[in-house]
């Protein structure tokens, strides 16, 4: 065993603290398979006493000013930013990500905080003509303690972004970090207390079914947000329920697709779906466009050019700044990403490109997965309907308009969409009807600040990156003044 990393304690109440239970959770290099790090084994005792400190921190907090504590957020972000060097390394050890595309997680993270301590001052509610002698009015206020829970791709970027519109609304929070990559969150934590009263953050660790339940189910945590799998934000709505009413927002899978028609230009749509399947953190990216539907009269040249380039991405040690994917994040991940891969082969997919593990000895041991491009692949293969959340580019062919909109919107899924045309019209009339929460005309990927992000149908609950996402942290009082 290689602690590289060595033990990283959770951050409660201003303190590092290991389990009440002594107990311990192995954190794995998905490059290499060794162990490099432990964190604290929550159980729902820890829990507790995580979320007592919230709560016993929450009122002083939200007594401060919207500029109080915006300009806290704001000095978070700052020191986010100066602690780059090293979280950057320790990250793409943890995830798998390449260190190449992580210094953007970095910057969207500060500057989501940034973002929101700048709409503090909009955490305001109205006043409504409700009679003509009195005076009736609305008050915004927090919930108390928030209870978040980071998905394992981007755990550090969540961290930060995801702590900043609770505590921007004058909640305290109780964050959990991911199962399989747990160790930035003691960074996190690192940052919070040099910043931050103590208690307003508290940063836990530990298996989902017992920590992550034991948030839900806390009787004190009435807002939850919860980043990651359909199927986990299902359980994550059925505990909270056998428990009280409570508020989630939940951003969960997709099954995104890209439509291209005859007018696109080839080159560009070449460009653009391999860049939307997020190749650098190994497509697990719930925004990545995997289902690729191109028009009969391009689809030749575009899938062509795909291969070429899909066949070149250089796989390698994700802490190298030349390698552009890395590997999965966990061995249970490797064997649902390779069963979904026999399946598409088994359900008569062509397999143009990837599909295997890359050869050569540096790869003998690690969770790798070639980029891997199906095509011909049609609506009624589990491949083309079901998320793989990995390096799996599945790309469908089609003819007329009306098949393509009902191919697209086929799925459980309502993430994202993208939409390559040239005609106006025929471009708002798919954002129009495309059951999904964005739509990039001519674009993918990009996520734009204060625009909103969300899923529709399956994929979720709830905007964030926007005002809405501060506003749902708060709870509306009506006031009236009998005069």
């Amino acid at each position: 065993m290689s602690l590289e990393f060595g033990d990283r304690l959770m951050f409660v109440g201003g303190e590092f603290v290991a389990a009440e239970t002594g107990e311990w959770m192995d954190s794995v290099n998905p490059a290499t398979e060794e162990v490099h790090g432990r964190v604290p084994a929550a159980s729902p005792a820890d829990i507790d006493r995580a979320v007592q400190a919230a709560a016993a921190a929450q009122p002083e907090w939200a007594a401060k000013s919207v500029f109080e504590r915006g300009n806290l957020l704001r000095a978070l972000a700052a020191q986010i930013r100066a602690r780059a060097d090293q979280v950057l390394p320790l990250e793409a050890a943890d995830t798998g990500n390449t260190i190449a595309s992580l210094g953007n997680d970095i910057t969207l993270a500060a500057g989501y905080i940034d973002m929101m301590a700048g709409l503090g001052i909009e955490l305001k509610g109205e006043t409504v003509p409700a009679t003509g002698q009195n005076i009736h009015f609305t008050l915004r206020q927090p919930y108390g303690v928030v209870g978040r829970i980071v998905p394992f791709n981007h755990p550090f970027l969540f961290a930060g972004a995801h702590l900043a519109a609770p505590l921007m609304a004058g909640n305290s929070v109780v964050l959990k970090s991911p199962d399989q990559s747990p160790l930035s969150g003691s960074v996190m934590g690192e940052i919070c207390r040099d910043v931050l009263p103590p208690g307003v953050i508290n940063i836990v660790s530990g298996q989902g079914p017992v920590a992550g339940d034991a948030i839900v189910r806390h009787p004190l945590v009435q807002r939850i947000g919860f980043t990651g799998s359909v199927p986990t934000g299902m359980r994550i709505q059925r505990s909270a329920a056998e428990v009280g009413i409570k508020h989630l927002s939940l951003e969960l899978g997709g099954k995104n697709p890209l439509i291209a028609f005859p007018d696109a230009d080839p080159a560009a749509i070449t460009k653009a779906a391999v860049a939307g399947m997020n190749f650098a953190w190994s497509g697990q990216s719930c925004g990545s466009t995997s289902r690729l539907m191109l028009h009969e009269s391009i689809y030749d040249e575009v899938v062509s050019g795909i291969v070429e380039h899909v066949g070149a991405i250089k796989l390698g040690d994700p802490r190298d700044p030349a390698s552009e994917m890395g590997p999965v994040n966990s061995a249970g991940h490797y064997q649902h990403v390779t069963n979904m891969i026999a399946v598409g082969k088994a359900d008569g997919a062509t397999l143009l490109t990837g599909g295997e593990r890359p050869a050569g000895e540096s790869f003998a041991k690690g969770y790798w997965v070639r980029p891997t491009v199906f095509g011909d692949v049609t609506m009624d293969m589990r491949i083309g309907r079901e998320e793989v959340f990995g390096p799996v580019l599945s790309i469908l062919k089609w003819r007329e308009r009306d098949e393509v909109l009902a191919m697209a919107n086929a799925t459980e899924f309502g993430l994202t969409a993208g939409v390559w045309t040239n005609d106006i019209g025929t471009a708002m009339g798919m954002a129009r009807e495309l059951e999904t929460g964005l739509v990039w005309i001519n674009g993918g990927g990009r996520h734009f600040l204060g625009t909103g992000f969300s899923g529709w149908k399956n994929s979720g609950l709830g905007r964030e990156e926007c005002l809405e996402e501060l506003l749902s942290y708060t709870q509306s009082k009506s006031v009236h003044i009998m005069l």
